[in-house]
């Protein structure tokens, strides 16, 4: 099992710690709920440096993203960031992921953590340009600091203005440590990324500078409990959850990141398709006033007929109501439309609703 160069500190904390993606992690130090609230209300901050970092360097650099990825990386100048996803040929998605352009010759991809390995692989594989694909992921450490006051807390120890745009980033030092600071994270608040080097003294270091800088704001630290529950809120995919190699991106709702126009990459001949005649199912959000506790994998019904299941569940912490995310034949996508949880036999009335769950 790897570890993260914050897990003393974790340790020191008496975090839950677990296994995920091949790292030992915390899912939780107080409690979920508390964590949650803390990233809603004030700042709390993520190691999240299990995530992947992915290089890809040479002449054809925007050739090779725009090949495997199905938004178009030609509107991005540098400092900017990206939402986008790989799908295989059969339009199955490998992954989701934010593609960073540093320049016109290179770009950093940022994948999952239990898909980097598998992604590494999908990249060389497909690497017809002639580029150098580089995982670096070991090199980096990253936090996520999210949150109202996360620009408050983070100023003081930055050494430029933080004037960064939603999906703009720069580099910078931050607190004497060169770093990438990207406006980017997975909660829906405002929040910055802190992608840097060093060893464990290094990171500790950042980490105490952090928590010194927010402790006026009482600052939190957060485990993936927390990152899962906000980022549900908000209706963010999950891949292995709401998204996998069996679904695709115009299903998946996330057409709005599909160019279809753009020139051939991987996939899209599949996801035109899609398109044209219409997906069989939909991921949908749902809602339920009743006292209940969605899972994923449970069923979905109406009328006694099951008509499909859920990919992500829980009771939000800020509407105290059951909200999930889950994939329907297409006939019963329509917001409004009453879909059942199925919980140990019963049905449990749920409607379908807008995202996000939480109105920012």
């Amino acid at each position: 099992m790897k570890k993260t160069r914050f897990y003393s500190v974790h340790q020191k904390l008496n975090a839950k710690i677990v296994e995920f993606a091949g790292y030992q992690m915390p899912i939780q130090y107080s409690s979920i709920i508390a964590e949650h609230k803390a990233v809603r209300n004030s700042v709390g901050v993520f190691d999240v440096s299990h995530m992947g970092e992915i290089f890809i360097r040479g002449n054809k650099a925007l050739d090779f993203v725009n090949y495997i990825t199905v938004n178009d990386a030609s509107i991005l100048t540098d400092g900017r960031v990206q939402y986008s996803a790989m799908c295989y040929e059969d339009g199955g998605i490998v992954d989701d992921l934010l593609v960073y352009r540093i320049s016109e010759t290179e770009f950093l991809l940022v994948v999952n953590a239990s898909n980097k390995d598998k992604d590494y692989e999908w990249m060389k594989k497909n690497n017809k340009f002639d580029v150098e694909i580089s995982d670096e992921s070991d090199e980096y450490s990253l936090l996520a600091v999210q949150g109202p006051n996360s620009k408050s807390t983070i100023q003081k120890i930055c050494d430029r203005p933080l004037d960064l745009e939603y999906y703009h980033f720069f580099k910078a030092k931050i607190d004497g440590v060169d770093m990438i600071v990207s406006r980017t994270g997975y909660t829906g608040e405002l929040g910055y990324e802190l992608y840097f080097k060093g060893d464990d003294s290094t990171a500790e270091k950042i980490w105490n500078a952090i928590f010194e800088a927010g402790k006026e704001f009482n600052i939190q630290p957060v485990g993936l409990g927390a990152r899962d529950s906000l980022r549900l809120e908000m209706g963010f995919c999950l891949y292995g959850n709401d998204i996998d190699q069996t679904t695709n991106t115009i299903e998946a709702g996330l057409g709005w990141i599909t160019k279809l126009k753009k020139p051939h990459f991987i996939g899209k001949d599949v996801l035109v398709k899609t398109k044209e005649e219409g997906p069989k199912r939909k991921l949908v959000a749902l809602i339920s006033e009743e006292k209940c506790f969605p899972r994923h994998g449970y069923d979905l019904s109406v009328d006694g007929k099951k008509v499909g299941h859920i990919t992500s569940g829980t009771v939000s912490p800020i509407l105290e109501k059951a909200i999930a995310l889950g994939y329907v034949e297409s006939i019963y996508a329509k917001e409004g439309t009453q879909v059942n949880f199925l919980i140990r036999g019963k049905e449990i009335p749920a409607t379908v609703t807008k995202l996000p769950f939480i109105k920012k």
